[in-house]
C-alpha cells in the first residue's frame, strides 16, 4: 500500500498543513468537504502544493515529522522546488 505525506495552504498562501495519508483523494475531500473539525477546517487549509508517495507507513509517519519540524522557509522551498506557482495539484489527481 502506498501512503502520501502533504501540504496544504489556503488560498492566499499564508497558512500551511502537513499531512499523510493512505488515500490522498479521499483525505482531501475529507479537508474541503469540512466534515472534520480542526486546523484545517478553521483556516480554511484546502489547497494541495506538495505530495510525496512513500511506500511504507513508518517512512511516512517519519517524513510528515520531519516537514513539520521544517521551519515555513524550508517548506516554502521545497514546495517550489516541484510547484513553483503553488499551483492547487487537486487538478493532477482528479478531485
Amino acid at each position: 500500500m502506498d501512503y502520501y505525506v502533504y501540504i496544504l495552504t489556503n488560498e492566499r498562501g499564508n497558512v500551511m498543513y502537513v499531512g499523510v495519508t493512505n488515500n490522498l483523494v479521499r483525505r482531501l475531500a475529507e479537508h474541503r468537504s469540512g466534515s472534520v473539525d480542526g486546523f484545517t477546517k478553521k483556516y480554511n487549509v484546502h489547497k494541495l502544493v506538495y505530495f510525496e508517495q512513500i511506500g511504507d507507513i513508518e517512512d511516512a509517519i517519519a517524513r510528515e515529522k520531519q516537514l513539520k519540524g521544517w521551519t515555513r522557509a524550508k517548506k516554502n522551498r521545497l514546495v517550489e522546488t516541484v510547484n513553483p506557482q503553488w499551483a492547487d495539484l487537486a487538478n493532477t489527481l482528479d478531485c
